[in-house]
């Protein structure tokens, strides 16, 4: 976001419960150039305070005591042209040293809208860099330096005299070639004579020439035929094989869908995460496509169970649909499911349907032919095994890694184990080549 005519530097606006959290964050934004028009406690913030600050950017430090303000404030956070920057209170707050300055360099980044992460000292100097070519040439003497000493050697040339004082002996002699040399010290050796020619013996009359063979190519077979029987003149051609008949008066065409097993077209992306996910999930959700032909499924461990607050964030971000699962709900294609802890799936013929279950999601009843897994940030390690018993059976499974990745336990195990890596950007655009579209039956290419 382009900075206001305004304000010199960026608005923003710090709502934090106070604590460690809300300090950390005030550090992070002094060092990052902006104007802090506004700190509060979400919880007592009236929305008229908020719109009055006139902020371009909101940091929010989230954790469950604040989601009913959010609530509350949500026609105030959604004004256009308010860009909201989220963290979690938890991770903010534990946030020390090296850490929290590089945390407190993207945050700047953000605001500013550049790239530039880098700590001082660290940048590049376009001075400094080498570049491809030919070593420069030495410098060219100058000619007025040189002419003196010319004049000077061309005065004498006259005076010096010639070397008749030395004559080199007789036996010395200009140096020959090398071949010339070894040439020399090669003995003699005599070209031998050709060997006396054998006498040769009288010559024998020539045989009369064969007569030429003739065949006749069109009396071979290749069956072995009895001597004893004797050819026939003429072979029967064989009698005409009666064409066969089909009644398709009994013939029914067979629904290919209803024959198909459960789970063939209950095709889904199931993502996990936990702390640091919200962030993770954010970046996941708004890199994938909007023609995605296939469901998303997300299981969130949050304080509190407030998944309705998880389902508004992520419809801020994600171009897809985000709405929260309901028993009895089938996952549509190219929308994204919020799973609360105590709803499960089963796959059917049709696709993968939401039902109640204490034990939550169990990754054993999705279809693993037809199944993508991500674990993210704060992933259960509970879910490791099995996710890898998922893609022993073909299902694909990928795991977050790089910065953001603040509990990396299960996603590293995952990856450790072979699995796909990569950033959450990465993971969407490899699910997006793979259902990024619909075909002509609405199943994944």
């Amino acid at each position: 976001m382009s900075v206001s005519e305004t304000h010199p530097a960026p608005a923003v606006a710090l709502l934090a419960r106070p604590g460690a959290a809300r300090e950390r964050l005030r550090e992070a934004l002094s060092h990052a150039d902006v104007q802090l028009v506004l700190e509060d406690d979400p919880n007592g913030l009236e929305p008229q305070v908020l719109q009055a600050a006139d902020p371009q950017f909101v940091v929010i430090a989230l954790e469950a005591a604040i989601e009913d303000a959010l609530e509350r404030l949500d026609a105030a956070l959604s004004a256009p042209g308010l860009t909201l920057v989220f963290d979690e209170a938890e991770l903010a707050a534990r946030r020390d040293g090296w850490e929290a300055q590089r945390w407190g360099r993207h945050l700047a980044a953000k605001l500013h809208g550049h790239q530039q992460v880098l700590p001082p000292g660290a940048e590049e100097e376009p001075s400094l860099q080498l570049e491809p070519g030919h070593p420069a040439p030495a410098p060219a003497p100058q000619e007025e330096a040189l002419q003196p000493h010319l004049a000077q050697a061309l005065s004498w040339a006259d005076d010096v005299p010639a070397d008749g004082l030395y004559s080199p002996p007789a036996h010395l002699h200009e140096p020959i070639a090398l071949e010339q040399a070894l040439a020399a010290l090669q003995p003699d050796v005599p070209e031998p004579r050709d060997p006396p020619s054998p006498p040769q013996a009288p010559a024998e009359p020539a045989a009369p020439a064969a007569p030429p063979i003739s065949f006749d190519h069109t009396a071979w077979s290749l069956v072995e035929e009895s001597i004893e029987a004797p050819a026939p003149a003429e072979v029967a051609a064989p009698a005409a094989a009666p064409q066969p008949s089909f009644d398709t008066d009994h013939l029914t065409l067979v629904d290919l869908d209803a024959a198909a097993p459960a789970g063939a077209r209950a095709a889904s992306v199931l993502v996990l995460a936990g702390i640091g996910g919200p962030d993770a999930l954010r970046r996941l959700l708004g890199a994938l496509p909007a023609s995605l032909s296939v469901p998303v499924l997300v299981h969130m461990r949050l304080d509190g169970g407030r998944y309705g607050n998880l389902v508004k964030q992520m419809s801020r971000v994600s171009p897809l649909p985000v709405q929260l699962a309901e028993a009895g709900q089938r996952a549509a294609p190219g929308e994204v499911h919020v799973l609360a802890d105590d709803i499960g799936v089963r796959a059917a013929s049709d696709g993968l349907h939401f039902q109640s279950d204490a034990t939550g999601i169990s990754l054993a009843a999705l279809p693993a032919a037809h199944t993508a897994l991500v674990l993210l940030s704060g992933a259960d390690l509970a879910h490791v095994g099995p996710a890898l018993d998922l893609a022993a059976a073909g299902a694909w499974v990928a795991g977050q890694v790089g910065e953001g990745c603040y509990d990396p336990a299960a996603a590293t195990a995952v990856v450790a184990a072979g699995m796909v890596a990569g950033e959450p950007q990465e993971l969407a655009q490899a699910i997006a080549a793979r259902w990024g579209e619909q075909d002509d039956n609405g199943e994944a290419p």
